[in-house]
């Protein structure tokens, strides 16, 4: 078995936003040797990686010189050049998730499509080339109003998805092959992380509940466990590891589903990584979302996914109408609650709906958790004094 421990082991992490600087918190705890590249000067991993380079992600030859000086490659983001990772696997780097996954995951036509080769009941759909393509659907009433607008690739919190309600909205569909997604009444948005490591073992997360910002499209609330009947939870986790199953991931993969209101699960799209919706495990879990993404993509045993306690994650985002460095507002004020632990992800500038950081609430009781989480998201603001 290699070890991982206090050696000459290098793990290499692609991007270095937020998820990486919480993934570091555990390889910090582990000792285990990393090495980072982001595009950003300043990004939030600098500080915690035992090596940080600067450097594009979408760059062939970055990647595979990056790629190289490591024995495992994982990724924070999904926005990097595939064509490089399947190069290095070919030379013999690990590279988990996969080049196979991630390809299959990057483009939501092909997921989509993967659904229903799959057996894996998703929302109908149809794909075009173009916004001109999609639009003459809508003319010839191929496409019926209303329907959910989907850019195939480089969506992310929110952005690349639209609601689409008139004909109006149609002039305001950026260009770009695309889909067209049937608008499915749900009661609620669920989620399930599941682990998988390269031997096959897999364990899922309980479910989870996510409430939406009405206009940024971003999750505000992550709940756990989800508000809903035994029954669904449990179709839920099996549905999840179905997904994991036939997509052979190695790592995390969080999968999004609807609960419409006949109680039936739908799946929305996945993520193959640490996600938004498993941040609440840091406080609540025995084993939190990152060293279990560490554990799978090293094979090592994988962690219990179970709650100590209720726990609920609160996005915190920049408010709108402010941009530069940012000011926590009343911060003093959450941390004299109890139960509430604040994560302030070291962004230097807010943006509106910047994801800044995350604040999780944990409880015994679910429903005072839920309580707390509301004061917490009424007190706290990310404001700039420009």
């Amino acid at each position: 078995m290699i070890n991982y421990f206090s050696s000459d082991f290098k793990l290499g992490i692609l991007g270095g936003g937020q998820l990486g600087k919480m993934l570091l918190y555990e390889t910090r705890k582990l000792d285990i040797h990393t090495i980072v590249m982001d595009p950003s000067d300043e990004a939030p991993c600098k500080i915690a990686a035992n090596t940080f380079l600067q450097g594009d992600l979408m760059n062939y030859d970055a990647v595979l010189d990056f790629g190289r000086k490591v024995d495992l490659l994982t990724f924070e983001i999904e926005s990097v050049n595939v064509e490089a990772l399947k190069q290095l696997e070919k030379e013999g780097v690990k590279v988990y998730p996969t080049p196979n996954t991630l390809e299959k995951i990057n483009d939501k036509v092909i997921q989509k499509q993967f659904y229903l080769n799959n057996g894996i009941s998703t929302a109908a759909f149809s794909a075009f080339n173009s916004n001109k393509e999609l639009i003459s659907a809508v003319t010839a009433g191929q496409v019926t109003l209303p329907f959910v607008w989907k850019s195939a690739t480089g969506g992310y919190d929110g952005k690349g998805v639209m609601i689409v309600k008139s004909q109006e909205a149609l002039e305001n569909i950026p260009p770009g092959k695309c889909l067209a997604e049937k608008l499915i009444p749900f009661k609620n948005e669920l989620a399930v992380i599941v682990a998988r490591n390269p031997s096959g073992e897999m364990i899922s997360y309980p479910v989870v509940e996510m409430e939406f910002h009405p206009v940024a499209n971003q999750v505000e609330y992550v709940i756990c466990p989800a508000r809903i009947e035994e029954s669904i939870s449990h179709k839920a986790r099996e549905l999840a590891e179905k997904v994991s199953d036939a997509f052979k991931h190695v790592g995390l993969l969080a999968v999004e589903m609807f609960l419409t209101q006949d109680d039936e699960l739908v799946v929305n799209e996945v993520a193959p990584r640490p996600h938004n919706s498993g941040h609440y495990s840091i406080e609540a879990s025995y084993t939190n979302q990152f060293e279990q993404h560490l554990r799978a993509i090293l094979d090592l045993p994988l962690g219990n996914t179970d709650s100590k306690v209720a726990g609920i994650m609160v996005n915190l985002s920049g408010e709108e109408n402010y941009t530069g460095p940012p000011i926590y507002l009343n911060m003093e004020q959450i941390l004299k609650m109890p139960g509430v632990t604040p994560h302030i992800y070291g962004k230097k500038e807010t943006r509106p709906f910047r994801k800044m950081g995350h604040i999780t609430i944990v409880n015994k009781d679910i429903e005072q958790a839920r309580a707390l989480a509301e004061k917490v998201k009424n007190s706290i603001k990310v404001i700039s004094e420009n």
